[in-house]
């Protein structure tokens, strides 16, 4: 069953139209239907293309935000091969939010990492709807150290609202524990490179995505705070969420100008989640080309280069 957004409603009016009469049509043999149906089909075609012509910041969140969309494991199941995954931080226990282990991508040995939001109501539940908490950015300390001493390239994958604000999180250390994860990005002599796949929100993501290469997807934002979050604290009314999107440039357009991502995926129109498999090829595509990218750079160069890169962010957008 196809999850409509909001501004999508009259989309799902028309392709609705086509599917019962094609259901009609299946109950009965002698109804030709057809012609009419692949009319609405081409209304439809021609809607969602006026559709995502020129999404806004706010709906861009929506989009992002598609519970269809696919997340790090459709990426690690499509992507990588012989994937072992690694679980716990060695001091409290597993965080279930966020995956990592060895992989090879294009028979490359690698270590991914990424927030793992679910796809049903169980699964979301059981990941934290990717909201990490302490141990799940320690277990990604953990992976990017064995990556490091055994010279793997580290490939991340961002996509969670933001780290788990609990009291639980909170008493084990969440700020340091994000902290240690962002530091320990700018640390590794080896090519970090990260692609945002949903939603990158605040902290949680920036101790994820502090790599020598950031990619985002066409649809995909990446802010310091949530629009609802935003809204509320300059406005005092989280219904303000459209003009907080607005302000805060938190699409893969803007942010590729102010120099904070180096390349934007394209999607497929209306988004990812209506052509999982090209969209991930896509992605696969662009992780490929960007460690191309820092192939013969020695561990030194490759810190330099990373830390000049966060010192830099926002010149380019400044300048412009």
């Amino acid at each position: 069953m196809t999850h409509y957004l909001d501004f999508e409603k009259p989309l799902a009016e028309i392709e609705g139209k086509a599917e019962e009469l094609r259901a009609m049509a299946r109950g009965n043999d002698e109804m030709d239907v057809e012609s009419e149906a692949a009319a609405l089909d081409r209304k439809a075609d021609a809607m969602l293309v006026d559709l995502y012509k020129k999404l806004t910041p706010w709906r861009k969140c929506q989009v992002a935000r598609h519970p269809d969309r696919p997340h790090c494991r459709d990426y690690i199941e499509a992507l990588f091969t012989e994937y072992t995954p690694l679980c716990g931080d060695r001091a409290f226990g597993d965080d279930a939010a966020v995956m990592g282990g060895l992989a090879r991508l294009n028979d490359r040995p690698v270590v991914v990492i990424g927030h793992e939001k679910g796809n049903d109501t169980q699964s979301r539940i059981h990941r934290n709807f990717g909201m990490a908490r302490p141990e799940g950015y320690r277990k990604a300390v953990r992976l990017m150290d064995m990556a490091d001493r055994f010279g793997l390239p580290v490939v991340t994958l961002v996509d969670t609202p933001g780290a788990y604000p609990g009291k639980g999180a909170e008493e084990r250390g969440q700020s340091e524990a994000i902290a240690r994860a962002t530091e320990k990005c700018l640390q590794i002599g080896v090519p970090l490179v990260s692609v945002i796949i949903g939603e990158g929100g605040s902290g949680g993501a920036v101790a994820f995505a502090t790599a020598n290469r950031v990619a985002m997807l066409e649809h995909s934002v990446y802010s310091v705070i949530s629009p609802e979050g935003c809204a509320s604290i300059l406005w005092k009314d989280s219904d303000k969420m459209r003009e907080a999107a607005e302000a805060l440039r938190l699409t893969a357009q803007d942010l590729h100008k102010l120099g904070v991502a180096d390349r934007v995926i394209p999607e497929p129109l209306g988004g990812a989640h209506r052509d999982a498999a090209t969209a991930i090829a896509h992605v696969g595509e662009t992780i490929a080309a960007m460690l191309a990218d820092l192939d013969g750079l020695d561990p030194k160069a490759l810190v330099k280069a990373r830390r000049e890169k966060f010192l830099h962010i926002g010149d380019k957008g400044l300048a412009a």
